[in-house]
């Protein structure tokens, strides 16, 4: 029995700091620990002790908790708004960033050839993980301390006005095809900087339309900003939308 009660001590002692840094103090770690424990750690073929099975729980947990403050936050939300509300609260990219927030990375177990889980190219792991946590605190404290959770830290991107709108591009398109001015066609117009941090620059025209500019480091982030643009100076859109948000 006091070796089980040492094992939690030490746990309690690895954990402390992030279960300050989220609010929540867990009364077992056991699945805590599961949850930051990335698959590449398994010792044996049949060792299943990492986060994949509380990944799928937490990302049914978090879509539950989302559209519950969906629902209230917004009673005259029309259903194609609050799925576009809802998509951009639950995508990767947003776990991601909370958990850059909270600096989930340095809680992360991996083996073998995966040293790092921070930058852009391990995005997805961290929030994978992010939704194993969510998993840990629904069965550690029920269905209330996951909504309180995702209210505290989802609180901002919530009332984000601009999580309602569709990505520019799929705007414009569908905005042109409703007046019959045909497709919107994208064209680089130009390419600076370095081979391996280059910087793009796309105009979008439309027919009958004056073409608009858009700049990025990636061509679909070019084309977003020039789309977005479109969509402003043509009043579709308000100017809090420009380009950028379109990252």
């Amino acid at each position: 029995m006091s070796g089980e009660n040492n094992k939690e001590t030490r746990r309690k002692s690895r954990f402390g700091i992030l279960e300050e840094r989220i609010g929540y103090e867990f009364s077992s770690f056991s699945n805590l620990e599961r949850a930051l424990t990335h698959s590449s750690v398994q010792k044996k073929n049949d060792d299943s002790f990492h986060y994949q099975r509380l990944e799928f729980l937490g990302d049914r947990v978090l879509g539950l908790c989302v559209s519950h403050i969906l629902h209230f936050k917004f009673p005259d939300a029309t259903e194609g708004e609050l799925a576009l509300r809802y998509n951009a609260l639950v995508r990767g990219k947003t776990l991601a960033e909370i958990a850059d927030e909270i600096s989930l990375h340095e809680f992360i177990r991996t083996g073998g050839d995966l040293k790092q889980v921070t930058g852009k190219r391990m995005q997805s792991i961290r929030a994978d993980v992010m939704e194993a946590l969510m998993a840990a605190i629904y069965l550690d404290g029920g269905l209330q301390s996951a909504q309180e959770f995702v209210d505290r830290f989802w609180a901002d991107r919530i009332e984000d006005s601009n999580a309602a709108k569709r990505d520019s591009k799929t705007e414009l398109q569908e905005w042109a095809h409703a007046r019959n001015l045909g497709t919107p066609k994208y064209k680089e117009t130009d390419r600076t900087g370095p081979a391996h941090d280059p910087e793009f620059t796309v105009s979008v025209k439309v027919p009958e339309k004056i073409a608009c500019h858009g700049t990025g480091r990636s061509k679909r982030i070019a084309e977003q900003r020039a789309a977005a643009k479109m969509l402003v100076r043509e009043g579709v859109w308000k100017d809090d939308s420009t380009e950028g948000k379109q990252d």
